[in-house]
This record gives C-alpha cells, structure tokens and sequence, in this order.
C-alpha cells in the first residue's frame, strides 16, 4: 500500500516515534494508557488486529482486566476533581489546542484511519475535518454553558437554574469513525468540566491512540493534568466492569443495538447515566414529484459509502410505484459502475467490508431476502482486488414488498432494498415500521409532502431530511435517534446538557420566609 514510509517520513510529524512503533509490525501495545503512562504490557490477553485491506495483522494489542479498570476510573476521578474548578473558557483553551494538533497531523490520522478500517481515505480526512469542526463548536460552547432565570411567585426571591460538571464520561466507540464519534463526545465533556475515558473498537486501537497522544500533549502544554484522558483496551466479557462501575458517571456507547440493549441494564442497575446512538435501518422515500438526479446522487453516497458501514447507510430505498421502473433501471446501471478497491486509490468509492463475519451477515440476509421473494437487480459478491487478500465486496440492490421481514432487520454492510409505495401516508408508514429510528429522507420538489414528511405525523427518526440523504450529519445539529436507537444525542445543538448535571436555586433576599402554593407555616 506504501503507506508505511508515507506516514514515517514526513519532517512534521511530531508523533513520529509513536507512529514508527505501529508499523513496525512488531511487539504488542499496553492494555491501557492513563494520561501518557501505559500500563498491562504482560496482560493475560492479547488480541491481533487485522486491516481489512489486505486480511493481514499489523498490531497485537494487550487486553486490561477488571483491576485494569478500576485503576484507570481512579485516576480519572482525580482528575475530574482538579479540573471541574477550572474555569469553561480555559477548558476550551485545551480543546482548541488539541484541534491545532489535530489539524498539522490531519493526513496521517486519515491515513491510520483507512488502514485500520478500510474507509476510503477521502472519508477518513472527512472524519478528521469532523474532528476539528466538533472541537471549534467545543471552544465557542465553552462560553455559552447558559443556565437560566426562572420567575418565581415568592417576593423577595429569586430562582435560577445551574449547569455542573458531571464527572468521569465513559465513550465506548465502533470501527465505522474510530475518531469522530469520540470527539463528539469527549470535547464536549471536556469542555463541560468532565474527564473522559475511552474504549475505542478493538479494530481501531490506533485511531485511539494517534487522538489520545495529541490531547495529553496539549494538556501538558497548558499545565493540565493529562489523566483528563485514559484509554482502555478490553474484550466484551471485561468491558462489562467498565459499564458497571458506579465512579462513571455518565458512558456514551455507540454501536449496534444489540449492544445498547445489553450496556442499558447494566447503567440503569447502578442509577448510572447512559447515553446511547446504536443502530439505524434507515429509509429514503422518492416521490414522483422529486428532482431524480439529485436522488440518486444521494442514494449512491448514502447507501455506498463507508460500505454501506455507517449507522446513518441508506438500507430502505422507498420510491413511487410510477417512477418504480425508471429509478430501478438507473441504480442497476450506478451499481455497475461502482469501483471497488484499495481505499487508498482515489477512484474507488468502495473499499473493503470491515471483516469476514460482514460477508457472512450478507449471504445470510441475501438467503433470507430470496425466501421472502426479493428479486435481485444487481448481485454484487466477494470480489479479487489485485494482490490484496482483504474483504472486497460489490455492493447488492434488491427489490422487494414493503412487508418483508428482512427489512426489519439492519444488516451492516451495503445491501440496498426498494419496495414501492402508493401515496405519501403508506410511504411514511412503511418507513416507520423497523425498530430503528436514526435518519430518514424525502426527496420531492412539493413544498405540501416536505412539510407532512416533517412533521409530527410523519418520520419518526431523530434525523429527518429533506432533499438531502440519510448519511452526512453535520456537528451543528444533535445526532441521534428514536426507538432501539437509544434516544440519545451527541454533538451540537444542546447535547451538551447530557455532560452536566442540573442544579436549580432559589434564593431569598427578604427578611420572610413565604412558602410556594400560599402554604401557611408559622411557629
């Protein structure tokens, strides 16, 4: 791939003993890292990564045991403690620091990103900028942590309402934006008086560890304590003590929503705070009366990029029964010209599927799909890419009825259904009738459906767009969904609010003490 001599050559790059260390393809990382002390070198287990560009492994890793843990949740106690006194517009001194960072060493984090996860490395410098945008939302937020002034009805008094800092933040993380998705999280937490604690995919450790380097390093620039921010390496089974553990207080899990399903109990037992943005199974409606160029321009990137590997992919394509054969004709003609390959080669909108269990989940749903008499349009399968033994696929278009099992069901990876509708009322019932309820799309030039389609009748995704498709959120909005996506919201708009906890005051200045509701007390 000629990545290796790339990323270590460069005369900028400040992480260079760092990075020399992941492509040596040699030893074994720590199971986990408080502030920029590693810790675990002789776990008791290990795991390989494998890049899926080419189906080899290119790190081992140590896995942290519950002892592990706990350690890191103390230091991170400490930590927190120290920084909740300092002042939010210093704290967003450390995340502005660190997007700088960010920014002078944006190519080689996109470049660690498409090895570790074969995204299209166009993406993974998309995901960086996503990176450095969060962080400037961070730094403007970290003047604007507003409370409130509440009328009373008391004379004499005055009610007001308080934002504090929280605690420890737990961010759990997938493979699909090994860095993004942490900064949502993690400099908003920051920001807001928290230190923060990472479990990064096992799949994407060095994402991880590339982000975790550059904010200690800018803490220790600026005299912060760089405990603000530990990384933890574990497996399912010990994951479960970070989960339980009662000093985090609030984690943010991202992931499918069998996950979600099983983190949620286990927060909830302890009274804990979770914050939750799994799965999506995510439709399209196009109407007769949508501009079809534009659409499907947006379900080639929706449905295509990342592999169809993002929690906002385009799995359900919903398009008038008019304009049904029209629209099925130019898709088979746009998957067949799908280059698939190497990420790091610019003419390929597809790289690989993240592993081998992706390619078994879709020949499973494919069985499925055919027993519930989905016809295939285009076939894609397994395909050879030059010398590189990695986990190639084309991508599927299937056509179906709207009552389908198998559309109930989000299969991650770029499998693509179209079933056609009648009129506006089914196609937004058929769209709201899956468990998941991340992003949802219309296209259509009639101002009357776009405003049905939005509103309280019509999708039931916490991202609703119009004219636009479902991948491709920008920070400024709240990202998130309803239904088994979990309900939670991170990034922009006041998701902020989920890193803080409330405080209301009420305080008198008479020399009377009157009680709310006209209650009478008197000694």
């Amino acid at each position: 791939m000629g990545i290796e001599n790339d990323l270590v050559g460069q005369n900028d790059i400040q992480l260079e003993n760092l990075l020399q260390c992941f492509f040596q393809k040699q030893g074994t990382y720590p199971a986990y890292y408080i502030g920029g002390t590693s810790f675990g070198k002789s776990s008791e287990k290990t795991s390989n990564v494998i890049s899926p560009i080419n189906g080899e492994p290119f790190v081992k890793i140590n896995l942290a045991n519950e002892s592990n843990i706990n350690d890191v949740v103390e230091h991170s106690v400490t930590a927190f403690q120290q920084w909740q006194s300092v002042p939010a517009p210093k704290r967003g001194l450390l995340v502005l620091a660190f997007s700088q960072k960010v920014n002078t060493h944006k190519h080689q984090l996109a470049k660690i990103i498409t090895l570790e996860s074969g995204k299209p490395y166009q993406e993974s410098l998309g995901e960086v900028q996503e990176v450095i945008d969060v962080c400037q939302f961070a730094v403007g937020l970290s003047r604007q942590l507003y409370g409130l002034t509440i009328a009373t009805e008391r004379p004499n008094h005055r009610m007001m309402e308080q934002w504090h800092p929280l605690g420890v933040v737990g961010i759990i993380t997938a493979f699909n934006f090994p860095m993004a998705v942490w900064a949502w999280n993690a400099m908003l937490a920051l920001v807001c008086g928290n230190s923060v604690i990472w479990k990064p995919s096992e799949q994407c450790p060095l994402s991880a560890l590339s982000l975790h380097e550059l904010l200690i390093s800018s803490a220790k620039d600026l005299d912060f304590s760089a405990d603000l921010s530990s990384v933890i390496f574990a497996d399912k089974d010990t994951s479960q003590a970070f989960v339980e553990n009662k000093k985090v207080s609030l984690l943010s899990a991202t992931g499918s929503c069998a996950m979600g399903k099983q983190v949620a109990p286990l927060v909830a037992k302890r009274m804990g705070r979770y914050l939750l943005e799994l799965g999506g199974n995510n439709a399209m409606i196009i109407s007769q009366h949508a501009n079809l160029q534009l659409a499907l321009n947006a379900v080639a990137f929706s449905a295509l990029g990342t592999s169809g590997q993002r929690c906002t992919s385009l799995r359900r394509l919903i398009v008038h029964e008019s304009i049904m054969d029209e629209v099925c004709d130019k898709l088979v003609n746009i998957y067949k010209s799908v280059a698939v390959g190497d990420p790091f080669d610019g003419k390929n909108l597809m790289g690989p599927v993240i592993s081998l269990d992706t390619i078994k989940n879709i020949e499973g749903a494919l069985v499925k799909a055919k027993a519930q008499g989905g016809l295939t349009l285009y076939h894609g399968g397994c395909v050879k890419i030059n010398n590189l033994a990695g986990y190639y696929v084309r991508p599927e278009l299937i056509k179906i009825k709207s009552n389908a099992a198998i559309l109930k069901q989000e299969t991650f990876a770029p499998i693509l259904y179209v079933s056609a509708y009648d009129d506006l009322e089914q196609a937004i019932e058929m769209q709201n009738d899956v468990p998941q309820g991340l992003s949802s799309a219309i296209f259509t030039q009639d101002v009357c459906e776009a405003e049905i389609f939005l509103s309280s009748s019509g999708s039931d995704c916490g991202i609703a767009n119009v004219n636009i498709g479902t991948s491709g959120a920008e920070i400024g909005g709240a990202f998130g969904g309803e239904k088994e996506t979990g309900g939670g919201r991170e990034s922009g708009s006041d998701a902020w609010k989920s890193y803080m906890r409330r405080c209301t005051n009420t305080i008198n200045y008479g020399q009377n003490l009157p009680l709310a509701q006209g209650i009478q007390f008197d000694l």
